[in-house]
């Protein structure tokens, strides 16, 4: 779909006389659904840009394809707008401040290291789960935010580790011990 269709599509939506949940009510809901923790990184010129993500989603395995959301107000976006490629890393369990670092405005969150650059200049973390390195595709507005599609090119694993999980405001790891 264009971007002229999906404006269309939320102004059908607008008018419609059907209650909607709060923005309230709407957090209330996603902070009781647990996510995976992902952090989007990227070389924008010459800096470094990244944030905490928990809206990334597998879209296709083939062609291999992968999505997330950012707010359009989020002083990442610029530069995701410019972006061709990124990385998104998959936190591990023992990554909780990591992500509460790229989740936190104002600061260099790259100064305190624990990253690789990729040959082709990415960040990606170390430590964490996995990573994958994609051609942005498409980037498209939706509400507030925007829904970036990214093919994947590249990734890499490692073993021996857990996922970091973000579920009503605080980080789980998950383990042997949680499995049912």
């Amino acid at each position: 779909m264009t971007a002229e269709v999906l404006r269309a599509l939320d102004a059908d939506l607008a008018q419609q006389d059907e209650p909607q949940l709060s923005p309230d009510a709407y957090k209330e809901v996603f902070r009781r659904h647990p996510a995976g923790v992902a952090v989007v990184t990227l070389r924008d010129e010459d800096r470094l840009v990244g944030f905490t993500a928990t809206s990334v989603i597998s879209v296709s395995a083939a062609p291999p394809l992968l999505a997330f959301s950012l707010a359009s107000t989020s002083s990442s976006w610029p530069a995701v707008a410019r972006a061709r490629t990124l990385a998104i890393s998959f936190l591990s369990g023992a990554q909780d401040d990591v992500s509460a670092r790229f989740a936190t405005s104002g600061i260099d969150r790259f100064a305190a290291g624990g990253w690789t650059a990729l040959p082709s200049g990415e960040p990606v973390i170390d430590g964490a789960v996995s990573w994958v390195r994609g051609r942005v595709v498409q980037r498209t507005p939706v509400g507030g935010s925007y829904l970036v599609s990214v093919r994947a090119l590249a990734h890499g694993t490692t073993t021996e580790v857990t996922p970091l999980v973000y579920h009503d405001r605080t980080y789980h790891r998950i383990g042997d011990a949680t499995a049912i």
